[in-house]
């Protein structure tokens, strides 16, 4: 079975419309749509403010563009309304809250847990529509509970109470920006993405463009995705990522030279220090493990301790990078 993702927010009109827009490319029962969180209004309030409020202000804006970049917001709010209607949403419309959507999209997911996509999808639109026809407060978890039992999702106020769906968001959340997912929303399939409330005949070719997914063993899922993220300047993302490998397979190098790397990205340069001497111990030919060690000598100031590190890593390499580490610390060094 084919899959498409839709990475989203909840109070981002444009994945509303996107939302009426997949529906019309037609897809059937061999593709399933699957909702994942994005949020692009991370620090609003909970519990939620009035609308009016937040757009005197330049977060508001800021969100706006997420959802579109191709607009200002200006023209975003003057557009969406009119697009809205084309595609038969409202009248009436428009959101009078600005929500936390975190716990929104733990519904979501737990939606997708519990009852696979049809649920899920039902769940979805009825979050939106209330968000934006019905000015309701989707960060307000009496109304989330009551939205997924009209849906047919019950025993939500228990599941949101036990905390469940936190570590599931919190994971998709990284994903998405590990996969450089930046706008609400997002279409991804078979590692292909096209961004923005796309036409049916867009959405339609994307699918047909799709190479066919390949299921990776989770330990070679969660590396790649702790790799990318450092790679756009994530540690501590990239920690969270490695948590379950971290404790399920912690002396594995590959495992302890990422969690090293994010720990120096990070500043924790006691914890990148011990694992970093411990990966030498075992390796004491690995340049790159010298040179990091060297570098977070370096950072804590200690370069005499840092130089003999990176004068065998430069030895041992002509990476640039480490001659000029070399030189840096040299020059502190009496």
């Amino acid at each position: 079975m084919k899959r498409i993702e839709v990475w989203a927010d909840m109070v981002c009109a444009w994945a509303y419309i996107g939302k009426r827009r997949l529906e019309k490319a037609g897809f059937g029962e061999d593709v399933e749509i699957v909702w994942r969180p994005f949020q692009i209004d991370p620090m609003a309030p909970a519990p939620a403010e009035p609308l009016y409020e937040a757009l005197r202000g330049p977060i508001a804006d800021g969100a706006l563009q997420a959802c579109h970049p191709d607009l200002t917001p200006a023209e975003n709010r003057v557009r969406v309304s009119a697009i809205a209607a084309e595609e038969g949403l409202g009248p009436p419309w428009g959101a009078v809250w600005r929500p936390n959507t975190f716990d929104a999209h733990r519904v979501i997911a737990l939606a997708h847990q519990r009852g696979g996509s049809a649920l899920q999808d039902a769940v979805v639109e009825r979050i939106l529509r209330a968000h934006f026809v019905e000015a309701s407060d989707i960060g307000d978890r009496a109304t989330l509970v009551a939205l997924a039992a009209e849906a047919g999702l019950d025993g939500m106020a228990e599941a949101l109470d036990a905390g469940e769906g936190v570590g599931e968001v919190r994971s998709q959340l990284l994903r998405g920006k590990a996969i450089g997912v930046a706008t609400s929303p997002t279409y991804v399939a078979g590692g292909t993405a096209v961004a923005g409330a796309q036409s049916p005949e867009v959405l339609a070719d994307l699918l047909r463009q799709a190479a066919p997914e390949r299921e990776l063993p989770d330990e070679v899922r969660l590396l790649r995705q702790a790799e990318s993220l450092l790679d756009v300047r994530d540690p501590l993302g990239a920690l969270r990522t490695l948590e379950p490998l971290l404790a399920d397979h912690g002396d594995d190098p590959a495992v302890r030279l990422l969690a090293a790397r994010a720990y120096f990205g990070s500043a924790q340069l006691g914890r990148a220090r011990e694992t970093l001497e411990s990966l030498l111990d075992r390796a004491p030919g690995d340049h790159y493990v010298r040179f990091l060690l060297g570098r977070t000598l370096e950072r804590a100031n200690r370069h005499a301790e840092a130089l003999p590190h990176l004068r065998l890593a430069a030895a041992m390499s002509a990476d640039p990078g480490y001659a000029d580490a070399l030189r840096r610390v040299e020059s502190r060094v009496p």
